[in-house]
């Protein structure tokens, strides 16, 4: 049995137990990480798994199956599963439940890759890790971390409309934090973010990161956070650095848009959504600069693929545009109920879990300036960079998220480092205050986004660039 061989038994053996369209996913996926600390490697996982997860649909309820066995005899098992799962739960009434078209194709995809990770051998990335911790904690880090993690994902996705595709994805990345300890006080500076850079793409990208060379540079920026002034508190302009301006995008954005949180289909767990879909094409998300993309084609960024995990291919769709709502993240389910054209956002994190909406790449379109233009105009604020923490209410609409290091702001000058910067605010407020946005997009790729029912880690990604909010909250007041 080959894979497409055991997704098209499993699929052909629900559609004769009386489902009315059914999808079957094989994946393949290994798995490597290492982390180190303070000069030592800590611990190196590795695993592999490989199974088949088969969804039918009966009337107007799913069933899911999944199985670790490739066999015919399990596939068609499985089939047979999620069908009669399916049948259970048709009993009790609901709406109708439409798929979106697709077309059906057969095609393969694959993420670019010029330097296999898996095959880099374990003593050079060991190596990398243990120089990096080692400098930070000569450098005066009281506790110097680094890590890297590699995924190779193989799937072959087949569905009783005619889909038959398959697709390879390699992501990979790492980081590296330093924490210093003083009196009372904890303060970490991490590069390139607080939990790494990561895409799908190959080692290149770890050795772009070059984590050696900003290791004793961070390692002291974390013990002069130790006696740095506190974050004053009160309202003023607030410049955010690219990677914290990503997690502000995912957190208040990605997760806003996704089209089951806004049906209440999300509600007993990870939330619904303050939109409405009323208001789609019509409400004011943010300030004319505020173009938000949904975008799973960005070559090497941590969202990209070929096809979903329905078989919809890969699409950019606008979902800010001018500062105006206008699109979603949707699967062919949810986008049908909601009379919408078009899915393409659904993913699964493992053969053994139900695919779901999930991020791909939403991203702000750069702007029209620099960091340094940003600086230059800001007579009186705060620059913030690398998230901290975060919190968010169960609507994605009232935020507040702390940051690893501050920089006062006086008279268009960057002046001196600020320890414990805060802020907060209301989504669409927020968004309607920025006035200024940087052209320096990076695609921050985000490995542990979580959400759903049994729970599931996404990999998202999301382009960004320094940009300037208008009187913003900041600080914690005594």
């Amino acid at each position: 049995m080959t894979e497409f061989d055991a997704a098209t038994a499993a699929v052909q053996a629900a559609l004769d137990a009386g489902a009315r369209y059914a999808d079957a996913r094989v994946m393949h996926r290994r798995y490597e990480s290492m982390t180190a600390r303070n000069g030592d490697v800590e611990e190196l996982t590795q695993d592999e798994s490989i199974g088949l997860g088969v969804r039918a649909l009966v009337g107007a309820s799913w069933g899911f199956h999944a199985v670790p066995d490739l066999s015919d005899a399990a596939a068609r098992d499985a089939g047979r599963r999620a069908t009669r799962i399916a049948m259970a739960s048709a009993r009790v009434p609901g709406p109708p439940v439409d798929l979106v078209p697709v077309e059906a194709v057969t095609a393969s995809w694959a993420s670019g890759c010029q330097i296999d990770p898996l095959g880099v051998p374990l003593s050079d990335k060991g190596d990398l890790l243990v120089d990096a911790t080692r400098t930070m904690a000569e450098h005066g880090a009281d506790l110097a971390e680094g890590l890297y993690q590699i995924w190779d994902t193989a799937k072959w996705f087949v569905s009783s409309e005619g889909h038959r595709i398959d697709q390879r994805i390699r992501e990979c990345g790492g980081g590296i934090s330093a924490t210093s300890i003083g009196d009372g006080e904890t303060q970490r500076r991490s590069w390139p973010s607080y939990r790494g850079q990561y895409g799908t793409t190959g080692w290149e990208l770890v050795e772009s990161l070059d984590l050696a060379a900003h290791a004793a540079q961070i390692a002291e920026e974390s013990r002069a956070l130790l006696t740095a002034p506190q974050c004053p508190a009160g309202e003023t302009d607030l410049i955010l650095g690219g990677e914290q301006l990503a997690l502000q995008i995912h957190e208040s954005v990605g997760h806003a848009i996704e089209l089951d949180r806004i049906l209440g289909w999300e509600a007993a767990f990870a939330g619904t959504s303050w939109l409405d879909l009323a208001q789609l094409g019509s409400l004011r998300y943010g300030s004319e600069l505020m173009n938000i993309t949904i975008d799973p084609t960005i070559p090497g960024a941590l969202g990209s693929f070929g096809f979903d995990d329905e078989g919809s291919p890969a699409v950019k769709r606008d979902a800010v545009r001018d500062g105006r709502w206008v699109g979603v993240l949707a699967g062919r389910d949810s986008a049908a109920m909601a009379s919408l054209d078009y899915g393409g956002s659904v993913r699964a994190d493992g053969w053994a879990r139900l695919p779901m909406v999930r991020m791909t790449n939403v991203g702000l379109e750069p702007g029209p300036h620099t960091l340094e233009e940003i600086i230059a105009a800001t007579d009186d604020g705060v620059l913030m960079d690398l998230n901290r923490s975060w919190s968010i209410d169960d609507k994605r609409l009232n935020f507040q998220f702390g940051c690893e290091v501050g920089w006062e702001i006086k008279k268009g000058r960057r002046g001196r480092m600020l320890r414990n910067p805060t802020y907060t605010g209301i989504g669409p407020l927020f968004w309607r205050s920025m006035d200024m946005l940087s052209g320096e997009t990076v695609s921050w790729g985000t490995p542990n986004c979580g959400k759903g029912q049994p729970g599931q880690i996404g990999h998202t990604g999301h382009p960004a660039a320094p940009a300037r909010f208008r009187n913003v909250r900041v600080g914690v007041s005594a």
